[in-house]
């Protein structure tokens, strides 16, 4: 595994060729010496911007790989084992829309990530970090820092691209997806990478160390209380978010690097909000409710209590469903690209974006995505009215323009727009299991345009605490011919 190889990369570039009172270094370069040019050069994923008026500039480009012993390699594993053990997925009780918006991301990545805003203490951060023992394998090549593909070239380092150009057998490695975390207090250059300083001073060269973006490339990248996140480090995600690549500029040097990620966010709408901008960049969004069934949070109390007494034995206890579930997401990884969508249903999905007003064509992408997607998961060559259903309002919702008059929820409002553009007459059920109501209450409407009623009136009792906020929505629908 490319983590567990300990590879590191320095990029030594100086601006003129010298003679460097120091010890020559036990590794090897590579000289490049190009003649004038007024244009942006790249090599090994290193651009430069030659400057007029200069003849020639030198570059020394050194990879450090550092060999892994059995000894160290002992020692690492067994650091890995001490560490904290991640607290299970399957063990996660409720929650089921967050984890839904989870497993889709994992199995196609380009959805484009998830925003999960909800109350404080609902297990946002425990969820996302549980997510690490689901994560699958992928082939990356060996020893290096951005994790490239060896078969896709747009996820590959230019080094590693320009190598492969020349017909050279690059070794690769089976790793997990990493997954990275930015903190609050990260400064730019952790984040985008940074030039060594130390080195500029005692050797008479510029090394670039490769940041947070670089090892998050082709995994996932999540930011906790991410509307707590300075602007100047949402600017730098907006940016790799968009373009699939990070630049960096310091001292007249320019460096890129690929940085596709799947891009996880977690706060507390209280705090703040996001703005519309990173918001749009979430593929899906997912909001979090504290759950009001007193025996459900009895069992969530008793099953974080037996985590807590006995971490190894709680985890071994949810080993056949993590395999399980390890299992059917590689399979819909794997059959993903064979699964097919009807013409007429990205039809209807077009129309609930434009009558929503939603800007740009992202939210019909990340529909069709995810919509595929969850067929895939549920083992199925094709996607159903009902995949749409499940997955719209959480690719929809964050997409809508406010309106400080309406009082349902934009989720609501998507789900409902989407079934009068199917021309079906809906049985909705709602199963409330709450101190208020123990049995089913059902709500029924012949024409789709009469649907705003009964969700408004629903979404009203919930404002009033009169129904308790942990339900499940239930669709059915009949052909009116």
């Amino acid at each position: 595994m490319a983590s567990v190889l300990g590879t590191s990369a320095t990029a030594i570039l100086a601006s003129r060729p010298f003679t460097s009172p120091t010890p020559k270094p036990s590794v090897s370069t590579l000289t490049l010496t190009p003649g004038q040019g007024n244009g942006r050069k790249f090599y090994g994923g290193i651009g430069i911007h030659s400057k007029r008026g200069r003849s020639q500039f030198h570059v020394a480009i050194t990879n450090v790989a550092t060999d892994i012993n059995s000894a160290e390699l002992a020692q690492k594993l067994a650091a890995k084992e001490s560490q904290r053990p991640v607290y299970p997925f399957p063990a996660i009780v409720g929650q089921d829309e967050m984890k839904l918006c989870l497993l889709l991301n994992v199995i196609d990545p380009k959805i484009g990530g998830v925003m999960i805003m909800g109350d404080r203490g609902t297990g946002k951060s425990t969820t996302v970090r549980s997510l690490v023992d689901l994560l699958p394998e992928i082939k990356v090549v060996a020893r290096d820092p951005y994790n490239s593909d060896p078969e896709d070239p747009e996820s590959m380092g230019m080094e590693v691209r320009e190598s492969i150009m020349k017909g050279e057998k690059l070794p690769t490695v089976l790793a997990k997806i990493n997954m990275v975390d930015l903190p609050l207090g990260a400064t730019e250059d952790r984040v985008c990478g940074t030039i060594d300083i130390e080195k500029a001073l005692t050797e008479g060269v510029k090394a670039f160390e490769p940041g947070l973006l670089a090892k998050a490339n082709r995994g996932i990248l999540y930011v906790d209380e991410v509307n707590l996140l300075d602007d100047h480090l949402v600017d730098v995600l907006l940016d790799s978010a968009a373009s699939g690549w990070n630049t960096v500029e310091r001292e007249g040097i320019s460096i890129s690097h690929p940085a596709r990620f799947i891009l996880i966010g977690s706060g507390n709408p209280e705090e703040g909000e996001l703005r519309p901008q990173l918001l749009d960049r979430f593929g899906m969004h997912a909001q979090v409710g504290t759950v009001r069934d007193a025996e459900l949070r009895v069992k969530i109390v008793e099953e974080r209590a037996r985590f807590d007494r006995n971490p190894k034995e709680f985890r071994h206890s949810y080993k056949a469903e993590q395999e399980k579930l390890q299992q059917q997401i590689s399979a819909a990884r794997s059959s993903l690209s064979s699964v097919q969508i009807d013409h007429d249903l990205k039809v209807k999905i077009s129309k609930v974006c434009s009558e929503l007003n939603v800007d740009g064509l992202r939210g019909d992408i990340v529909t069709n995505r995810a919509a595929k997607a969850l067929a895939s998961l549920k083992r199925r060559d094709k996607v159903t009215a009902e995949d749409i259903a499940t997955v719209i309002p959480n690719c929809l919702r964050h997409r809508l323009r406010k309106d400080p008059l309406e009082s349902i929820d934009s989720g609501l409002l998507v789900i409902e727009k989407f079934y009068e553009y199917r021309g079906h007459e809906v049985e909705e059920s709602i199963m409330c299991r709450g101190p208020f109501l123990t049995n089913e209450l059902v709500i029924r409407f012949a024409k789709p345009s009469h649907s705003k009623v009964p969700l408004l009136s629903l979404w009203r009792l919930l404002n009033a605490n009169y129904l308790p906020g942990n339900m499940a929505f239930r669709f059915q629908m009949h052909n009116t011919t």
